[in-house]
Protein backbone atom coordinates (compact mmCIF):
# COMPACT_ATOMS: atom_id res chain seq x y z
CA UNK A 1 0.00 0.00 0.00
CA UNK A 2 1.32 3.43 -0.92
CA UNK A 3 2.13 5.87 1.83
CA UNK A 4 -0.11 8.89 2.30
CA UNK A 5 1.02 12.29 3.62
CA UNK A 6 -1.29 13.11 6.52
CA UNK A 7 -1.60 15.07 9.72
CA UNK A 8 -1.32 13.03 12.90
CA UNK A 9 -4.92 13.74 13.87
CA UNK A 10 -6.16 12.67 10.44
CA UNK A 11 -4.07 9.49 10.63
CA UNK A 12 -5.82 8.52 13.87
CA UNK A 13 -9.23 9.05 12.29
CA UNK A 14 -8.46 7.09 9.12
CA UNK A 15 -6.86 4.27 11.11
CA UNK A 16 -9.93 4.06 13.34
CA UNK A 17 -12.16 3.66 10.28
CA UNK A 18 -9.80 1.03 8.84
CA UNK A 19 -10.03 -0.80 12.18
CA UNK A 20 -13.81 -1.09 11.94
CA UNK A 21 -14.81 1.83 14.14
CA UNK A 22 -18.42 2.63 13.25
CA UNK A 23 -19.25 5.19 15.92
CA UNK A 24 -17.40 8.37 16.78
CA UNK A 25 -18.69 10.84 19.35
CA UNK A 26 -16.71 13.99 20.03
CA UNK A 27 -16.64 17.67 20.77
CA UNK A 28 -14.29 20.21 19.17
CA UNK A 29 -11.25 21.44 21.08
CA UNK A 30 -7.81 22.49 19.84
CA UNK A 31 -5.46 20.78 19.00
CA UNK A 32 -7.51 17.65 18.13
CA UNK A 33 -10.45 19.12 16.22
CA UNK A 34 -9.22 17.65 12.92
CA UNK A 35 -10.21 14.20 14.20
CA UNK A 36 -13.85 15.28 14.48
CA UNK A 37 -13.73 17.08 11.14
CA UNK A 38 -12.22 14.07 9.37
CA UNK A 39 -14.74 11.69 10.92
CA UNK A 40 -17.62 13.97 9.91
CA UNK A 41 -16.53 13.68 6.27
CA UNK A 42 -15.61 9.99 6.19
CA UNK A 43 -18.02 8.18 8.50
CA UNK A 44 -21.17 8.58 6.36
CA UNK A 45 -19.23 7.14 3.40
CA UNK A 46 -18.40 3.91 5.27
CA UNK A 47 -21.81 3.38 6.88
CA UNK A 48 -20.75 4.75 10.25
CA UNK A 49 -21.93 7.58 12.46
CA UNK A 50 -20.06 10.71 13.54
CA UNK A 51 -21.92 12.84 16.02
CA UNK A 52 -20.83 16.09 17.62
CA UNK A 53 -22.28 15.75 21.10
CA UNK A 54 -23.56 18.67 23.13
CA UNK A 55 -20.68 18.22 25.57
CA UNK A 56 -17.68 16.04 26.36
CA UNK A 57 -19.71 14.32 29.08
CA UNK A 58 -22.42 13.41 26.59
CA UNK A 59 -19.83 12.14 24.10
CA UNK A 60 -18.23 9.63 26.48
CA UNK A 61 -21.61 8.31 27.58
CA UNK A 62 -22.59 7.83 23.93
CA UNK A 63 -19.41 5.79 23.53
CA UNK A 64 -20.51 3.65 26.48
CA UNK A 65 -23.89 2.97 24.87
CA UNK A 66 -22.42 2.12 21.48
CA UNK A 67 -19.74 -0.10 22.99
CA UNK A 68 -22.31 -2.00 25.04
CA UNK A 69 -23.91 -3.12 21.77
CA UNK A 70 -20.63 -4.74 20.72
CA UNK A 71 -19.58 -2.21 18.08
CA UNK A 72 -16.25 -0.38 17.99
CA UNK A 73 -16.55 3.19 19.25
CA UNK A 74 -14.13 6.06 19.82
CA UNK A 75 -13.99 9.55 21.24
CA UNK A 76 -11.25 12.15 21.27
CA UNK A 77 -10.51 15.41 23.01
CA UNK A 78 -7.71 17.46 24.47
CA UNK A 79 -6.69 17.82 28.10
CA UNK A 80 -9.57 19.78 29.76
CA UNK A 81 -12.09 17.91 27.63
CA UNK A 82 -10.64 14.58 28.78
CA UNK A 83 -11.07 15.69 32.40
CA UNK A 84 -14.79 16.07 31.72
CA UNK A 85 -14.90 12.53 30.33
CA UNK A 86 -13.25 10.95 33.38
CA UNK A 87 -16.47 9.86 35.09
CA UNK A 88 -17.70 8.15 31.92
CA UNK A 89 -14.33 6.46 31.44
CA UNK A 90 -14.63 5.02 34.94
CA UNK A 91 -18.12 3.75 34.05
CA UNK A 92 -16.67 2.05 30.97
CA UNK A 93 -14.07 0.32 33.14
CA UNK A 94 -16.66 -0.72 35.71
CA UNK A 95 -18.86 -2.09 32.93
CA UNK A 96 -15.94 -3.98 31.34
CA UNK A 97 -16.52 -2.26 28.00
CA UNK A 98 -13.91 -1.69 25.28
CA UNK A 99 -13.42 1.76 23.80
CA UNK A 100 -10.67 3.99 22.42
CA UNK A 101 -10.14 7.43 23.93
CA UNK A 102 -7.71 9.85 22.27
CA UNK A 103 -6.09 12.68 24.21
CA UNK A 104 -4.09 15.11 22.06
CA UNK A 105 -2.58 17.01 24.98
CA UNK A 106 -2.35 20.76 25.40
CA UNK A 107 -0.86 22.87 28.18
CA UNK A 108 -2.68 23.27 31.47
CA UNK A 109 -3.89 23.47 34.23
CA UNK A 110 -7.31 24.89 33.45
CA UNK A 111 -7.72 26.01 29.87
CA UNK A 112 -3.97 26.68 29.81
CA UNK A 113 -3.00 27.11 26.16
CA UNK A 114 -3.24 25.27 22.86
CA UNK A 115 0.43 24.30 22.55
CA UNK A 116 1.78 20.74 22.99
CA UNK A 117 2.16 19.24 26.44
CA UNK A 118 2.75 15.94 28.24
CA UNK A 119 1.39 17.12 31.57
CA UNK A 120 -1.52 14.64 31.49
CA UNK A 121 0.79 11.70 32.24
CA UNK A 122 -0.38 11.35 35.83
CA UNK A 123 -4.00 11.61 34.76
CA UNK A 124 -3.57 8.95 32.08
CA UNK A 125 -1.52 6.44 34.07
CA UNK A 126 -2.78 7.00 37.61
CA UNK A 127 -6.24 8.58 37.74
CA UNK A 128 -8.34 8.72 34.57
CA UNK A 129 -11.36 7.94 36.72
CA UNK A 130 -12.42 7.04 40.25
CA UNK A 131 -12.02 3.60 41.79
CA UNK A 132 -9.49 0.78 41.58
CA UNK A 133 -8.62 0.71 37.89
CA UNK A 134 -6.00 0.89 35.19
CA UNK A 135 -6.20 1.79 31.52
CA UNK A 136 -3.87 0.70 28.75
CA UNK A 137 -2.05 3.87 27.67
CA UNK A 138 -0.27 4.06 24.30
CA UNK A 139 2.11 6.91 23.46
CA UNK A 140 2.85 7.47 19.74
CA UNK A 141 5.94 9.44 18.72
CA UNK A 142 5.35 9.58 14.94
CA UNK A 143 2.39 10.11 12.65
CA UNK A 144 2.88 6.50 11.52
CA UNK A 145 2.40 5.37 15.10
CA UNK A 146 -0.67 7.58 15.41
CA UNK A 147 -2.15 5.23 12.81
CA UNK A 148 -0.66 1.88 13.81
CA UNK A 149 -1.26 2.33 17.53
CA UNK A 150 -4.88 3.29 16.86
CA UNK A 151 -5.42 -0.09 15.24
CA UNK A 152 -3.60 -1.73 18.14
CA UNK A 153 -5.74 0.20 20.62
CA UNK A 154 -9.00 -1.17 19.21
CA UNK A 155 -7.66 -4.73 19.31
CA UNK A 156 -6.35 -4.40 22.87
CA UNK A 157 -9.63 -2.86 24.00
CA UNK A 158 -11.59 -5.83 22.63
CA UNK A 159 -9.16 -8.47 23.90
CA UNK A 160 -9.09 -7.17 27.46
CA UNK A 161 -12.53 -5.47 27.59
CA UNK A 162 -11.12 -2.15 28.75
CA UNK A 163 -10.80 1.40 27.46
CA UNK A 164 -7.47 2.15 25.82
CA UNK A 165 -6.00 5.63 25.85
CA UNK A 166 -3.92 7.06 23.01
CA UNK A 167 -1.88 9.75 24.75
CA UNK A 168 -0.57 12.00 21.99
CA UNK A 169 0.31 15.69 22.02
CA UNK A 170 -0.39 18.77 19.95
CA UNK A 171 2.89 18.55 18.03
CA UNK A 172 2.33 15.05 16.68
CA UNK A 173 -1.36 15.75 16.14
CA UNK A 174 -0.57 18.71 13.89
CA UNK A 175 2.59 17.59 12.07
CA UNK A 176 2.46 15.85 8.68
CA UNK A 177 4.40 12.68 7.79
CA UNK A 178 3.95 9.74 5.39
CA UNK A 179 1.69 6.97 6.70
CA UNK A 180 1.29 3.34 5.61
CA UNK A 181 -2.05 2.10 6.93
CA UNK A 182 -1.15 -1.55 6.40
CA UNK A 183 1.72 -1.26 8.88
CA UNK A 184 0.25 -2.84 11.99
CA UNK A 185 -0.22 -6.27 13.49
CA UNK A 186 -3.73 -7.65 13.71
CA UNK A 187 -4.78 -9.55 16.80
CA UNK A 188 -7.26 -12.38 17.28
CA UNK A 189 -10.39 -10.88 18.84
CA UNK A 190 -12.55 -13.02 21.16
CA UNK A 191 -16.28 -13.20 20.40
CA UNK A 192 -18.35 -10.53 22.12
CA UNK A 193 -20.73 -12.87 23.90
CA UNK A 194 -21.35 -10.14 26.48
CA UNK A 195 -22.79 -7.58 24.02
CA UNK A 196 -26.32 -6.21 24.46
CA UNK A 197 -27.22 -6.63 20.81
CA UNK A 198 -30.37 -8.73 20.95
CA UNK A 199 -30.59 -12.48 21.28
CA UNK A 200 -33.79 -13.65 19.59
CA UNK A 201 -34.60 -15.89 22.51
CA UNK A 202 -31.39 -17.84 22.00
CA UNK A 203 -29.63 -16.93 25.26
CA UNK A 204 -30.17 -15.17 28.54
CA UNK A 205 -30.25 -11.39 28.63
CA UNK A 206 -26.93 -9.56 28.72
CA UNK A 207 -26.90 -6.66 31.14
CA UNK A 208 -24.22 -3.94 31.18
CA UNK A 209 -23.90 -2.33 34.58
CA UNK A 210 -21.21 -0.85 36.83
CA UNK A 211 -23.29 -0.64 40.02
CA UNK A 212 -22.81 -3.56 42.43
CA UNK A 213 -24.50 -2.93 45.77
CA UNK A 214 -23.12 -6.01 47.51
CA UNK A 215 -19.56 -5.21 48.72
CA UNK A 216 -18.34 -8.77 48.15
CA UNK A 217 -19.66 -8.76 44.58
CA UNK A 218 -17.88 -5.48 43.86
CA UNK A 219 -14.66 -6.72 45.42
CA UNK A 220 -14.77 -9.93 43.37
CA UNK A 221 -15.36 -8.02 40.14
CA UNK A 222 -12.39 -5.73 40.88
CA UNK A 223 -10.17 -8.70 41.75
CA UNK A 224 -11.12 -10.37 38.46
CA UNK A 225 -10.27 -7.17 36.61
CA UNK A 226 -6.88 -6.96 38.30
CA UNK A 227 -6.14 -10.50 37.14
CA UNK A 228 -6.61 -9.13 33.64
CA UNK A 229 -4.29 -6.23 34.48
CA UNK A 230 -1.58 -8.69 35.56
CA UNK A 231 -1.89 -10.44 32.21
CA UNK A 232 -1.59 -7.09 30.42
CA UNK A 233 1.54 -6.27 32.42
CA UNK A 234 3.02 -9.65 31.51
CA UNK A 235 2.20 -9.61 27.80
CA UNK A 236 1.63 -6.07 26.48
CA UNK A 237 4.59 -3.93 27.57
CA UNK A 238 6.10 -2.14 24.56
CA UNK A 239 9.13 0.13 24.24
CA UNK A 240 11.88 1.15 21.82
CA UNK A 241 15.59 1.43 22.58
CA UNK A 242 18.30 3.48 20.90
CA UNK A 243 22.00 3.02 21.71
CA UNK A 244 21.36 1.61 25.19
CA UNK A 245 23.76 -1.34 24.88
CA UNK A 246 26.75 0.49 26.39
CA UNK A 247 25.03 3.65 27.64
CA UNK A 248 26.28 5.29 30.81
CA UNK A 249 23.28 7.63 30.79
CA UNK A 250 19.88 6.33 29.69
CA UNK A 251 17.34 8.96 28.68
CA UNK A 252 13.69 7.98 29.18
CA UNK A 253 11.21 9.97 27.09
CA UNK A 254 7.97 9.42 25.17
CA UNK A 255 6.06 11.10 22.37
CA UNK A 256 7.49 14.26 20.84
CA UNK A 257 10.06 14.52 23.67
CA UNK A 258 11.54 11.18 22.59
CA UNK A 259 12.17 12.55 19.09
CA UNK A 260 14.03 15.49 20.57
CA UNK A 261 16.02 13.18 22.82
CA UNK A 262 17.00 10.83 19.99
CA UNK A 263 18.66 13.75 18.22
CA UNK A 264 20.34 14.80 21.47
CA UNK A 265 21.68 11.29 22.09
CA UNK A 266 23.16 11.15 18.58
CA UNK A 267 24.77 14.56 19.10
CA UNK A 268 26.45 13.72 22.41
CA UNK A 269 27.59 10.33 21.12
CA UNK A 270 29.61 12.24 18.53
CA UNK A 271 31.31 14.01 21.46
CA UNK A 272 32.16 10.74 23.20
CA UNK A 273 29.34 10.74 25.77
CA UNK A 274 27.76 7.30 26.04
CA UNK A 275 24.07 8.13 26.14
CA UNK A 276 21.11 6.03 25.05
CA UNK A 277 17.34 6.32 24.84
CA UNK A 278 14.52 4.16 26.12
CA UNK A 279 11.16 5.24 24.73
CA UNK A 280 8.10 3.76 26.47
CA UNK A 281 5.33 3.03 23.96
CA UNK A 282 3.04 1.69 26.66
CA UNK A 283 2.93 4.20 29.50
CA UNK A 284 0.72 1.70 31.30
CA UNK A 285 1.89 -0.96 31.62
CA UNK A 286 5.20 0.88 32.14
CA UNK A 287 8.45 -0.86 31.04
CA UNK A 288 9.71 -1.01 34.64
CA UNK A 289 11.42 -4.39 34.27
CA UNK A 290 13.54 -3.21 31.34
CA UNK A 291 14.56 -0.03 33.16
CA UNK A 292 15.61 -2.13 36.15
CA UNK A 293 17.73 -4.29 33.83
CA UNK A 294 19.39 -1.19 32.39
CA UNK A 295 20.17 -0.05 35.93
CA UNK A 296 22.66 -2.93 36.11
CA UNK A 297 24.84 -1.34 33.41
CA UNK A 298 23.95 2.37 33.24
CA UNK A 299 25.33 4.90 35.71
CA UNK A 300 22.37 7.29 35.66
CA UNK A 301 18.97 8.00 34.10
CA UNK A 302 17.44 11.19 32.75
CA UNK A 303 13.68 11.62 32.36
CA UNK A 304 12.80 14.25 29.74
CA UNK A 305 9.21 15.44 29.61
CA UNK A 306 6.98 18.28 28.48
CA UNK A 307 5.92 18.83 32.08
CA UNK A 308 7.29 19.75 35.47
CA UNK A 309 8.14 16.08 36.06
CA UNK A 310 5.65 13.20 36.20
CA UNK A 311 7.02 10.10 34.45
CA UNK A 312 10.25 10.69 36.39
CA UNK A 313 8.49 9.20 39.44
CA UNK A 314 7.90 5.93 37.58
CA UNK A 315 11.52 5.86 36.37
CA UNK A 316 12.71 6.26 39.97
CA UNK A 317 10.41 3.48 41.14
CA UNK A 318 11.58 1.22 38.33
CA UNK A 319 15.24 1.79 39.24
CA UNK A 320 14.62 0.75 42.86
CA UNK A 321 17.20 3.33 44.00
CA UNK A 322 20.05 1.53 42.21
CA UNK A 323 20.98 4.56 40.10
CA UNK A 324 20.42 8.33 40.31
CA UNK A 325 17.53 9.67 38.22
CA UNK A 326 17.55 13.27 37.03
CA UNK A 327 14.88 15.31 35.28
CA UNK A 328 14.78 17.84 32.49
CA UNK A 329 11.53 19.34 31.26
CA UNK A 330 9.73 22.33 29.81
CA UNK A 331 6.09 23.08 30.39
CA UNK A 332 3.30 25.42 29.33
CA UNK A 333 3.55 24.31 25.70
CA UNK A 334 7.31 24.81 25.27
CA UNK A 335 9.20 22.01 23.48
CA UNK A 336 12.90 21.72 24.37
CA UNK A 337 15.46 21.73 21.57
CA UNK A 338 17.90 18.81 21.12
CA UNK A 339 20.69 21.16 22.20
CA UNK A 340 18.96 21.77 25.55
CA UNK A 341 18.88 18.04 26.29
CA UNK A 342 22.43 17.59 24.98
CA UNK A 343 23.68 20.23 27.44
CA UNK A 344 21.95 18.44 30.31
CA UNK A 345 23.57 15.15 29.24
CA UNK A 346 26.99 16.80 29.03
CA UNK A 347 26.49 18.20 32.53
CA UNK A 348 25.59 14.74 33.85
CA UNK A 349 28.60 13.21 32.11
CA UNK A 350 30.92 15.74 33.78
CA UNK A 351 29.47 14.84 37.17
CA UNK A 352 30.36 11.19 36.58
CA UNK A 353 34.03 11.97 35.86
Amino acid sequence: MAKVLMKGNEAIAEAAIASGCLYYFGYPITPQTEISEYMAKRMPKVGGLCLQAESEIAAINMVLGASASGTRAMTSSSSPGISLKSEGISYLVGSDLPAVVVNVQRGGPGLGGIQPSQADYYQATKAYGHGDMHLIVLAPSTVQEMASLTGEAFDLADIYRTPVIILADGAIGQMMEPVDFSERRRREIPPKTWATCGHGGGRKHNIVNSLLMNPEDLENSIRDRFERYRKIEAEEVRYEEYMTEDADIVVVAFGIAARVCKSAVAAVRAEGIKAGLLRPITLWPFPSARILELADTAKAFLSVELSMGQMVSDVKLACECRRPVEFYGRTGGVIPAPGDVARKLAEMAREQM
